[in-house]
Order: C-alpha cells, then sequence, then structure tokens
C-alpha cells in the first residue's frame, strides 16, 4: 500500500551525571500504510523511547522522520499539534494513563474537546460510537477508571487514541499490565481494528510472543541499537542474532517432545551510557570472539529482507 513513516539514522541521548546515555542510536526502518512493525527488546533497550521520539513527544537529537512523504523531524508547534491528529499513542498502563477525575465520557470526548472538533451532542454521539468500536458497553460512559477493570480501561485508552481518526499508532507495551486472558482480546482488537481502519502500527513490547502474529516486521533492539531486523515468519523459523536466539529459547513451549536450540543469556543488560567501542552485546554472547570486543559490528542485509549486526553472524548461522 506504499510506506507511510521512515526513519533514518534516529538518535535520541541523555545527558546523565555518569555521561551521556545512548537511549536510540542510530535506528532506521520503514513501515508500509496497514502494516504493524514489533518493536522488542529487554526493559531499558530504547524501545519506548524510539516510539517517543517518533511521535515527536521527544525531539530526536539527530536523524530524519519522514511521515507520509514529509520530513517532520524539525516542525513547528503549530505543525506538531495538526500531526498529533495522525498520530498516536496507547500507553502501557492503563491505571496510570487515564486522569481519574474524569469520566469514561469524558476522556473518550477529551481529544475532540482539545481539537474543538464536533458539538457536545456530536461528540456524546462520537463516543458512545467509539466505545460500540472497541467493545465497552455504554453502561459505563458516566463510569470512572477506578470502577472499572484493567481490560476495559485499555479499551478506554484505544477509543481515546482512535478519536481523531489517525493513521498511525504506537502502542506501547499495551498488554503488558493485563491478565493473560484480557491481552488476547485486547490483541485481537487492536488487529480488528487495523483490518476495519487500515491503521498501521509501532507495537512496543518485551514479549516475542506477544507479537508474533500482529506484526508484520519485527525489529530487535538491544541497549539503544538494532540488532536484527526481518518479516515477522522469518525471525521465529530462522533468528541469527545471538541475543534473538536466546529470546526465542526463553519462551516456553507447551510441548516436552519438542527440541529446540536452546542459547542462554548471562548477566545483565549493558550499560548504554557512554558505549565502548565495541559489539555492545559481547559482555553476554556465547560466540564472542576478538573482533567483537575490538570495534562494533555494521547492520547489513545477511538475506534478502533479514538485516543483522553481528560479526559471526554468516559462522554462527552456517550460512
Amino acid at each position: 500500500m506504499g510506506e507511510l513513516l521512515r526513519a533514518e539514522h534516529l538518535k535520541k541521548y541523555f545527558k546523565t551525571p555518569s555521561g551521556v546515555l545512548h537511549a536510540v542510536d542510530d535506528i532506521s526502518f520503514s513501515i508500509d500504510s496497514g502494516d504493524t512493525l514489533g518493536v522488542v527488546g529487554e526493559s531499558g533497550c530504547g524501545k519506548s523511547t524510539l516510539g517517543r521520539v517518533i511521535l515527536k513527544l521527544i525531539e530526536p537529537t539527530d536523524g530524519r522522520i519522514i511521515f507520509e512523504g514529509r520530513d517532520i523531524t524539525r516542525v513547528t508547534d503549530k505543525e506538531n499539534i495538526e500531526l498529533r491528529r495522525k498520530m498516536q499513542i496507547i500507553f502501557q498502563d492503563p491505571y496510570s494513563s487515564l486522569n481519574p477525575r474524569m469520566s469514561v465520557m469524558d476522556l473518550i470526548a477529551d481529544p475532540l474537546k482539545t481539537f474543538r472538533l464536533q458539538s457536545s451532542a456530536d461528540r456524546r454521539k462520537k463516543v458512545f460510537e467509539l466505545m460500540d468500536m472497541v467493545g465497552l458497553s455504554r453502561r459505563f460512559a458516566s463510569s470512572y477508571p477506578h470502577e472499572l477493570d484493567g481490560g476495559r480501561r485499555q479499551r478506554i485508552g484505544v477509543a481515546r487514541a482512535l478519536a481523531l481518526e489517525p493513521t498511525f499508532i504506537v502502542c506501547d507495551e499495551p498488554v503488558s499490565a493485563l491478565d493473560v486472558s484480557i491481552q488476547a482480546q485486547i490483541l485481537n482488537l487492536l488487529q480488528d481494528l487495523q483490518e476495519q481502519q487500515g491503521l498501521t502500527y509501532i507495537f512496543v513490547t518485551h514479549d516475542l510472543s506477544v507479537v508474533k502474529h500482529i506484526s508484520t516486521d519485527i525489529l530487535v533492539m538491544y541497549t539503544g541499537i538494532m540488532v536484527e531486523k526481518c518479516e515477522a515468519k522469518e525471525l521465529f523459523a530462522k533468528p541469527m542474532h545471538p541475543y534473538t536466539k536466546g529470546l526465542l529459547s526463553a519462551i516456553p513451549v507447551p510441548n516436552i517432545d519438542r527440541v529446540r536450540e536452546k542459547v542462554a543469556l548471562r548477566g545483565e543488560l549493558t550499560s548504554p551510557v557512554e558505549p565502548k567501542p565495541e559489539c555492545r552485546f559481547v559482555a553476554r554472547c556465547p560466540f564472542a570472539t576478538d573482533i567483537c570486543r575490538r570495534e562494533p559490528p555494521t547492520y547489513s542485509e545477511v538475506l534478502a529482507g533479514h538485516f543483522v549486526s553481528c560479526h559471526n553472524v554468516r559462522e554462527i548461522n552456517g550460512l
């Protein structure tokens, strides 16, 4: 359907007492309209920061963001406000992302009021339509967030994100705070809405099993950098980076007879503060060699459409 969004060498650095933190470091990708890019990695790898930089909630340190063929990296405040109508976010925690003093009706209508869209009566009608769309009973319109469970609260977040009829939504770990059964409901809802309205998603999560079916492509991050990116099916069938292999081997399989490759990830996440000129995964990698300690690997296309950042990727995978 054509490219909707492209990030080019995107960077976001933060100054800390310990030095410069490389939260997002030279990230490049593109998403076609109607597709979903899953962004996965451990907590602290920079995936949520990436989503916020894409939405211009945080200004990038360097790089470019192209949305609908237009460079939005440096835009005026007025232009940024207009972008809000096309680019929205669903936050991770449905408990803290909703104002406890506002009713469900007011929470969902808030974006419409902010942009001064429609009359009061029309807004009320629109809110009921959105509640129907996300499977939230109209009888909860006068309820407050504390009166609802996590699944219903997250449905409010989804309805609020859809209120302005955006084309692009960042889903920032939207199911991680929910029970497993509720997770499935919200994931199915997001997929149904995508098919109905042609939405494009960036789906941020630390759980690979969550993005397996919802993603078109998957980008694996580690301490601010990309380590692997390819189609979702390809990633699960042929993971190439040792970090990705480790993440996949940690997913429980409900089959005691199934044997698969095990890659143990030992140690903690490497600090992204003032990173050394070496592979950032070297301290935890069971396949590390001398070159890994001397210089960072280049991010390159190993197979058609399959990109990996690893010095020894061909030797590890027998290519």
